[in-house]
């Protein structure tokens, strides 16, 4: 059976950037749900962050709630501000880099 929603308060309205605290120095995740077809989970970015080169197996959407990202698909950068989205294609090397402090909510898709 897929698992459900977890580490977050169902059945009210919340403000998702107030979800996921900034930390000094560090990249903070907090995983929503997690099954063999979506991976939903908040991260945060301290300023000149981030998570290395690598790829999904799944496409990777990822929307800015806070902040500055740069976000790397290919070798080609994109800059997201609070609001904006992009989808990292499955299989495509993508980086993610806290421009600023950084909020994204990450969702794949497998």
């Amino acid at each position: 059976m897929s698992e459900k929603m977890k580490n977050i308060t169902k059945a009210e309205v919340l403000i998702l950037k107030e979800q996921v605290a900034y930390q000094e120095g560090q990249v903070v995740s907090r995983t929503l749900a997690q099954n063999e077809h979506v991976s939903i989970t908040l991260f945060s970015f301290d300023k000149n962050e981030e998570i290395s080169t690598h790829e999904s197996g799944g496409d990777a959407f990822v929307t800015c709630l806070d902040g500055v990202g740069k976000i790397t698909i290919d070798g080609k950068e994109y800059i997201l501000h609070e609001g904006e989205s992009i989808v990292m294609p499955a299989g495509h090397p993508h980086a993610v880099f806290g421009e600023e402090q950084f909020k994204m909510l990450l969702v794949v898709v497998f």
